[in-house]
């Protein structure tokens, strides 16, 4: 897998209208999360059409609660290991909010954005853990500032508002991951 030019070579481009241009920041933080629409459904397609502004809220009565609401990730692993892409590398995605890492406010002026497919308590997929580290290695080919110790939750960066990716989350597997290039 490479990263050319702010776009993943294996991911599907899915464009999203919620972006803008990054600061003069470089990119230093990768932030994981997870999203499943509706709320612990998954292979859906929602949360694609969510990310580009194209979600029919009528569509099942809990997405009145997100009706209106512009956000996106970079990316999205789904369950079986499928990858989207929805925002340049380059470009600021619309993930984390307010937010704060090692001092520093507007984690989206810094940061990347994955999605898990997935829920805070269900544990997520031998493929997502294999397409994550896969994914990571070429990030951090592209970007050397995000450092193992600069990958995070989003939980980690909005303690209090976001819960995600969770405790089903395997941290101290990832981070094998990342060292040995194997999950």
């Amino acid at each position: 897998m490479k990263l050319v030019n702010g776009v993943l070579d294996e991911a599907v481009w899915c464009p999203s209208p919620n972006f803008g241009p990054r600061p003069a920041a470089e990119v230093s933080l990768l932030v994981i999360h997870n999203i499943s629409l509706p709320p612990g459904q998954f292979g859906t397609g929602c949360v694609q059409r969510f990310f580009q502004n194209c979600l029919d809220t009528s569509e099942h009565p809990w997405f009145a609660n997100i009706e209106g609401v512009q956000v996106s990730s970079h990316w999205l692993i789904e369950r079986d290991g499928s990858l989207f892409q929805f925002v340049n590398a380059n470009d600021r995605a619309w993930h984390a909010g307010v937010s704060t890492f090692d001092g520093r406010n507007n984690c989206n002026d810094f940061s990347l954005g994955i999605e898990l497919e997935g829920t805070d308590d269900q544990a997520y997929t031998e493929q997502q853990y294999e397409v994550l580290v896969a994914m990571i290695a070429a990030i951090r080919e592209a970007y050397p500032l995000i450092t193992p110790d600069r990958i995070t939750g989003h939980e980690h960066i909005a303690p209090g508002r976001k819960t995600d990716p969770g405790p089903a989350f395997d941290w101290a597997r990832l981070r094998a991951g990342i060292t040995t290039g194997d999950v």
